[in-house]
């Protein structure tokens, strides 16, 4: 496949548990909300494709499949899994804490994707809820953007991507608790990051789509993300859509119309599993090559790092190989799509972040025994 050895960046993760699981803390985790199981697609996938990476048969059965990992180690196995996604980079969302045992294990370069909403909610806790409490918002978050990769806004999750248009920030009266959920506060929010990537070039990511139970789906739409869209066009601001599914179509759309919109399939990919090529399928009948990239979303399990490589490569290159069986593309065209989705796109939209928790590997880079 023409996929195979290409280089890929991933454009948006998490990190891992440094632990060692059992069964039930491991299921939980192959899924959104803490409520997996090896009785899915991404189960099955974890099976087939994890497993020889672990010195297992193809397939090999759930408790098998435990049992290895137990005898390894979180730490053997994390290693031999990011190490076998074979990306160059990764760029973490640290919203959820991060672990350094991840850039030593990965093999790539690390670095950071701000989430807007996590130094938003620390400085509140720091300052309480004084008249400067914007300024303070303002001031951390440019702070934390320098030498940064992007920029990142979980808007869906705490009040829907519908959210009101507000330049100025409301009175400090409109935050309450420790979490931000006020659609005010969080449309100030996203625009004062809109400016910051304007200005410096960040890119600014949403997730969309699916998630877990504290989602509204029908309002992670990225469509109800229109208005903003045509409002931020022409600013320099670059918008970077997450995940999708299931409005995988819809923000192939959106990054066909406005030119400084792009977007990934991210934790989609492991999740539908041997159905990926027919997503990838979907999102590549309007979205530009130029502005579609490649991301796994990894969260916890590297499981979940290795696979949104792996089946992203599988995906596209069955993809490809039907419209060149086709006549719809030649080979030359296909492998420079490859390269620009794999790798390309993102080393364009991402060049100047600082490396901030890992190094560029070499050839000593192997599993840890």
């Amino acid at each position: 496949m023409l996929t195979d050895e290409i280089e890929l960046i991933d454009q948006h993760c998490h990190g891992i548990v440094a632990a060692d699981l059992n069964r039930p803390e491991f299921e939980a985790l192959l899924g959104e909300g803490r409520r997996g199981s090896f009785e899915s697609a991404l189960g099955l996938a974890v099976r087939r494709w994890c497993a020889p990476v672990l010195g297992l048969p193809a397939h090999a059965p759930a408790e098998e499949y435990l049992a290895r990992r137990g005898e390894l180690g979180w730490r053997e196995v994390s290693a031999r899994l990011l190490r076998a996604a074979e990306v160059s980079r990764w760029l973490v969302d640290t919203g959820f804490g991060f672990d350094p045992a991840f850039a030593e294990l990965c093999g790539g370069e690390v670095a950071e994707i701000v989430r807007i909403e996590s130094v938003a909610e620390r400085v509140i806790a720091e300052y309480g809820l004084t008249a400067a409490v914007f300024d303070e918002i303002e001031r951390a978050l440019r702070d934390s953007a320098r030498g940064a990769a992007g920029l990142k806004t979980i808007a869906a999750y705490r009040c829907g991507l519908d959210f009101p248009a507000h330049g100025v920030p409301p009175a400090a009266s409109a935050v309450s608790g420790s979490r931000l959920t006020d659609p005010r506060v969080l449309s100030w929010l996203v625009g004062l990051a809109a400016r910051i990537s304007a200005e410096t070039g960040l890119p600014l990511q949403f997730h969309t789509g699916f998630g877990d139970t504290d989602l509204r789906l029908r309002r992670a739409d990225p469509l109800l993300l229109t208005d903003f869209l045509r409002a931020t066009e022409d600013t320099g601001a670059t918008v970077v859509l997450l995940h999708c599914w299931p409005f995988h179509r819809n923000a192939a759309y959106l990054a066909n119309v406005f030119g400084h919109v792009h977007l990934d399939l991210g934790l989609t990919i492991p999740h539908v599993g041997h159905r990926a090529s027919a997503v990838l399928a979907e999102a590549l009948e309007l979205a530009p090559f130029a502005r579609l990239g490649y991301s796994s979303d990894g969260c916890g399990l590297a499981e979940l790092h290795y696979l949104g490589a792996r089946l992203w490569r599988r995906g596209l290159g069955q993809v490809l190989d039907e419209w060149i069986a086709d006549d719809a593309i030649t080979v030359a065209d296909a492998e420079q799509l490859v390269a620009a989705v794999g790798a390309g796109n993102a080393a364009r939209l991402y060049p100047g972040a600082t490396p901030r928790f890992g190094h560029r590997p070499d050839s000593s880079d192997r599993p840890l025994r």
